[in-house]
């Protein structure tokens, strides 16, 4: 029988294996560990504890992100907490040999946004990371997922990590995405076709004509929001595409070695004759802007639409949920989801903070003004995204519509830095989740794509590029 994707990059890792029914997990080799300031701490603790030593510092990139400023990034951090972890993440990366990109350092930025632009993030690899969100990386065809803090000084210590052989999913979306509509409304609209545990013990890979189509910044938005409805990583096949992106990376093979790289990678495609436990299909020619209205990324309708009626949903569970999510959200059911309005516009995060992401937002608001009464942060995914806007103009943009421009940094993505939403103050947010307090204590959150972040920006309440030609 033939090999999916997944199967493939699963069996080319395995150090070590049992006969199937002894319960013992695989030992799958780990080409390519990510560590930031927050989960790392406590497993450079251990191996302390442990006599140990960083077994591939070579393969190992750290990078400050979750907890660092937006704004005066190149002064000493004030929050006591976010300086503690951002300088105990220095010295553990001096110590032990390891590759860091600090505040200040022209590739330092997101975790996930920076391990594909410098092009260490490359097909057929398994990747891994203290942070679920590590999914992103599948877009290049990787077996990648997040890891827990014990896991993490497991993967320092060995290069190894012990994983149970997951199931297999295929989403398969067909069509083209109309004018419009974006990668983040196609898995916003998977997530509440699917709900937030559809995905649960699965590696999906995302295949057909819609997925073949999107750019490798959109891929990307999409395998990082695998891990919103359960899935344990989500994978795209390499094609033209990918190898178009990684070519001359400072990180990917040259010359010969690219040339060999390209004939594996190629490889790297489900066979004809495989078989998924479990598949998706989608009509993308059906999608329209997707927006959240609840707590969870699954609590999804087109933002032509309203906020549900609890009592509309089949379950009770779920019934009993709606309406804790809309007390926590403010809303009322029968609400149009375009009288909404909104304190707060975020665009960033590793969903949407690339320069593609940036583009399309500079595009929208160019020659028009955030509404009064509404504030629009944008911020980078990385240094060299920044600088690359800046270059572009980008920034002039932003700032003659009325909108703050950023440093690099997860920033409002989550309440883990200055960036944070006040009590029951409203947002707009191109990031990933929306659960209570996510983005600040008492903060409420929609999830929206680029193009409805910023038209939402100026129009004030939730909207698409569309509702602006009346302005």
């Amino acid at each position: 029988m033939g090999r999916t994707l997944a199967e493939k990059v699963w069996d080319e890792h395995v150090v070590r294996s049992t006969p199937p029914g002894t319960g013992e997990p695989d030992l799958l080799y780990i080409d390519l560990h990510l560590i930031h300031e927050v989960t790392s701490p406590q497993a450079f603790d251990g191996l302390r504890l442990a006599g140990r030593q960083v077994r591939r510092p070579d393969l190992t990139l750290a990078t400050e992100d979750h907890n660092v400023p937006t704004l005066d990034w190149d002064r000493p951090i004030q929050d006591p907490v976010s300086r503690t972890q951002v300088e105990t993440l220095r010295r553990n990366a001096e110590e032990s040999g390891i590759r860091l990109h600090p505040l200040g350092d022209l590739d330092q930025g997101i975790v996930h946004i920076i391990g594909p632009q410098l092009g260490l993030t490359q097909p057929g690899m398994t990747i891994v990371c203290g942070d679920s969100h590590t999914s992103t990386h599948g877009a290049f065809g990787a077996l990648a997922f997040g890891i827990g803090t014990s896991e993490v000084e497991h993967v320092l210590a060995t290069q190894t990590l012990p994983q149970a052989r997951p199931r297999t999913m295929a989403v398969t979306v067909t069509g083209e995405l109309p004018e419009g509509v974006t990668a983040k409304d196609l898995v916003l609209t998977l997530i509440a076709h699917a709900g937030t545990g559809g995905g649960q013990g699965y590696v999906v890979e995302y295949r057909g004509s819609a997925i073949e189509a999107l750019s490798m910044e959109a891929r990307m938005t999409v395998c990082n929001m695998s891990i919103e409805w359960g899935a344990k990583a989500g994978l795209i096949a390499p094609d033209r595409t990918t190898f178009a992106y990684l070519k001359g990376r400072p990180e990917a093979p040259k010359g010969a070695d690219w040339d060999a790289a390209v004939e594996h990678w190629t490889s790297l495609v489900t066979d004809d004759d495989a078989e998924y436990d479990a598949e998706i299909v989608l009509d993308a020619s059906t999608m329209t802007p997707f927006v959240t209205w609840g707590t969870n990324p699954g609590h999804g309708v087109p933002l032509g639409g309203s906020v549900p009626d609890p009592d509309d949903f089949e379950e009770e569970s779920d019934r009993v949920g709606a309406r804790k999510a809309l007390e926590y959200m403010g809303l009322e059911p029968g609400t149009p989801m375009r009288e909404i309005s909104v304190d707060t516009v975020f665009v960033g995060s590793c969903t949407n903070g690339r320069i593609e992401d940036l583009r399309a937002a500079a595009e929208i608001v160019k020659g028009r003004k955030v509404a009064d009464g509404t504030r629009m942060l944008v911020v980078p995914g990385s240094a060299r995204v920044r600088l690359q806007a800046e270059d572009e103009g980008l920034d002039v943009v932003f700032k003659e519509a009325g909108a703050e421009w950023r440093g690099a940094g997860c920033s409002m993505c989550l309440g883990m830095n200055p960036d944070q939403l006040a009590p029951q103050e409203r947002s707009a947010s191109t990031s990933n989740r929306n659960f209570e307090g996510r983005q600040g204590k008492g903060g409420r959150t929609h999830l929206v794509s680029v193009p409805v972040a910023a038209a939402t920006a100026i129009r004030g309440t939730l909207s698409s590029p569309a509702d602006l030609k009346a302005i």
